[in-house]
Formats: structure tokens, C-alpha cells, sequence
């Protein structure tokens, strides 16, 4: 009973002492006002919406253009990327599957062929072989179109940061044929390690890693430039500093080495009210355009194709999700920037309809090219895939 009793006494007195531990790592370095600040919620997968209850009559888009849902049936679908043979490849947010839609005779089939990983939102092709980003491993499936029902072993190319908050990720091959990702910040306002908060890229055998850009909270879409070859790349700003402060952005990184200001400058012209002490913001490289506050962009893809009329030919194109945690919800719809040398940037609406007051009616995520042109728009709210081609 004596044992018993000191043992009791033991843990009471060491309770304060347990209680002044160090936080989670991705606490570590917040200011304390910041501890306790609600995060972006992580949904639980929404069960797929049938093709015929998907409201894309509700899309507008440009004169000419038109919307159809072009696959259905995937829970969360995020990244696309097409293999050598027509597959198109599908990753997911917090599903943890990656799907592959096949063409059968005009209709496409959907088929799981990757479960039970920890977010596996970005996919890539290269040489026959599909490589997916999960926490906290870049995987790699060798020959993968050739055993879509039996698919091989994946080999585990490279692991990132383990941490989950902003860990999902992009997946894009350079011109320079290396493998680009983002690494998020692990927090929504903290001091960064250097692991994180940055855009990097590998071999695609994982080795010669490099880090890109620095300072970058959250880049979940990037691409390359069609005639300069050089990188954009979208970013999410911090939360909890008002409605309409801080913007969303859009970046342009023509050199590897630039710091874009997290955590220390937002939007290009806002101190941090903690980090930013004892900074200023033309310490930084700006952001190119500021994209409005809590929009959430995702996809980010240069048009190079030839179905959209002539004018289209070379715009970014950015697939805002929307934002979570606004009064007033913005966002969710697709935009396209003109980049024309010498002038500034033309953001304007392409495709919008997928909100109505507080109700949500759609939620774009990831852009990938048709062969023939037109644009696959990935939704992950209804588990769906939406074809926008102009004139048929």
C-alpha cells in the first residue's frame, strides 16, 4: 500500500513538469499566442457524387466553352498525370488511394490500383513508371500501365519530412528532367527548419537533392514557363490575420536561391506581426500577383495546347479550391494570368459557378492537358472529373 501510495505521489508532483514539455514539432517555435490556433481542418474522404447528380450545368465559362464530367467515382481526386499508353493516373488527399481511368471503347473506367497510403496527392510520369508522393516516401511503380490489376512493388526513391500539416504535395518534372515537389510549412505560423517550407527537386532516381526556393509556406501547384522554361509556382498564406489579409500568390522564380518571405513577410508587402520584427519585406523576392485572400490555389498549368481559341495559347491556368475559414467564402473557380513581357499580369475569371453563398457546388483542385487540348479539372469534393472543351 505504501508503494502504492508514493508512486501516486510521484506523478502528482511531476504533472507541472510533464505539462511544460516540449510541443509537437510542428508547435515548435510558435509564438504562444499562436499555440492554441485552430488549423485547417483535414476532411474525412466525401463519398464519391454520381456523374448525373453533379451540378456542372451550374460552371460558367467563356463563350464557347463547355463542361461535362468526364470520370466520376474517386474519392478525393487531387493530381493527375497521363502514362505512355493513355492511363490517366489520379491521386488523393486524404483517400490514401491513386486511381487509374482507362479508356473502354468511349467510357472510361476507374480503377483503384494503390490503397492505404498517407495522402498520395501527387503523381508523375516518366519512363514507363509512376512516381506518387505520400508521407513521407517518394514512391516509385515501375511499368505500372502493363499491371494496372496486379501493380509491382514500389521502390522508395526518396523520404521526405515526416511531419503531416502541409507535408501532401506536387509532383512535376523540369525541363532539366529532375523531379520538383513542395515541402510545406509544419504549421500554419512558426519558424521553419530548413526541411521544410521551400520548393526542391531531385533526380529521379532520388538522388542530387537541391533545394529551389526558400520561404515558401505552402506551394500545392507549380509549372514551367512553355518558352522561357522557367518556374511559377502558387503559395497559401497564413491563416488568422483577418478575412482579407494575407493574399494568396503566385511566384516566379527564374533562379534557384530566392527566399519569397515566409515566415517573416506575406503577400509581399505585410510583416509578420512576431516574425516580421526587425525585417522588412524588400528583404524578399515579391510575389508576382497577389491572388486574393484565402482562395487557395492548387493546380497551376501553362495552356500549350490548340483546341482553346489562339488567345488562350500560353496563359497559366490556376484551380482555386476555395477558401475554409473565411467569413464570406472566395474562391473556387479557375482563373487564368496573361504574362506578356513588359506588361503586368492579367488575372482574369475563367471558369466560375462552383459557390453560392454558403453553399459549395464544386471545388477545383489539379488541371492536366487532354491530347487533343481541351482541359481535365479535377474536383475533390464531388470525386470527379470534369472535361472543359471549347466549340464540342
Amino acid at each position: 500500500m505504501k508503494a502504492a501510495l508514493l508512486i501516486i505521489l510521484v506523478l502528482i508532483l511531476a504533472m507541472p513538469v510533464l505539462a511544460q514539455q516540449a510541443p509537437p514539432a510542428w508547435q515548435q517555435g510558435r509564438p504562444p499566442e499562436f499555440a492554441s490556433s485552430p488549423l485547417a481542418p483535414v476532411p474525412l474522404p466525401p463519398v464519391p457524387t454520381p456523374a448525373n447528380q453533379i451540378p456542372i450545368d451550374k460552371v460558367k465559362l467563356p463563350p464557347g466553352f463547355n463542361a461535362t464530367v468526364w470520370a466520376d467515382g474517386m474519392h478525393n481526386a487531387r493530381q493527375m498525370v497521363w502514362g505512355n499508353r493513355g492511363t490517366l493516373f489520379v491521386g488523393t488527399r486524404v483517400a490514401g488511394n491513386v486511381y487509374a481511368v482507362v479508356d473502354r471503347g468511349g467510357k472510361r473506367e476507374v480503377k483503384t490500383i494503390i490503397k492505404g497510403l498517407d495522402q498520395p496527392s501527387g503523381v508523375a510520369f516518366k519512363d514507363g513508371a509512376l512516381y506518387v508522393a505520400e508521407i513521407p516516401r517518394l514512391l516509385k511503380y515501375e511499368n505500372i500501365e502493363a499491371n494496372l490489376d496486379n501493380p509491382p512493388a514500389p521502390k522508395v526513391v526518396y523520404v521526405f519530412p515526416r511531419e503531416a500539416h502541409h507535408n501532401w504535395r506536387f509532383l512535376m518534372f523540369g525541363p532539366d528532367g529532375k523531379l520538383y515537389f513542395n515541402m510545406g510549412a509544419p504549421c500554419n505560423i512558426c519558424m521553419p527548419p530548413e526541411t521544410h517550407a521551400n520548393v526542391s527537386r531531385v533526380n529521379p532516381d532520388g538522388t542530387g537533392f537541391e533545394y529551389v526556393a526558400f520561404g515558401v509556406r505552402n506551394s500545392t501547384g507549380a509549372d514551367f514557363h512553355p518558352v522561357t522554361k522557367e518556374l511559377y509556382f502558387v503559395n497559401h498564406g497564413r491563416d488568422w490575420l483577418g478575412d482579407d489579409v494575407p493574399n494568396d500568390t503566385l511566384h516566379h522564380a527564374p533562379k534557384k536561391g530566392l527566399h519569397f518571405g515566409y515566415p517573416y513577410c506575406h503577400q509581399g508587402d505585410t510583416l509578420d506581426p512576431d516574425f516580421g520584427v526587425g525585417h522588412s519585406c524588400s528583404e524578399f523576392a515579391p510575389p508576382l500577383l497577389k491572388l486574393g485572400a484565402h482562395i487557395a490555389p492548387i493546380g497551376t498549368r501553362f495552356y500549350t495546347g490548340s483546341q482553346f481559341p489562339p488567345q488562350y495559347r500560353n496563359l497559366l491556368f490556376i484551380a482555386q479550391k476555395g477558401s475554409w475559414n473565411r467569413t464570406v467564402k472566395q474562391g473556387y473557380r479557375v482563373m487564368t494570368v496573361d504574362l506578356k513581357p513588359g506588361q503586368p499580369p492579367k488575372y482574369e475569371v475563367f471558369a466560375d459557378g462552383c459557390h453560392q453563398g454558403d453553399q459549395v457546388l464544386c471545388r477545383p483542385t489539379h488541371i492536366e492537358w487532354m491530347p487533343d487540348g481541351s482541359m481535365l479539372l479535377s474536383d475533390d469534393y464531388h470525386g470527379a472529373i470534369y472535361r472543359i472543351s471549347y466549340g464540342r
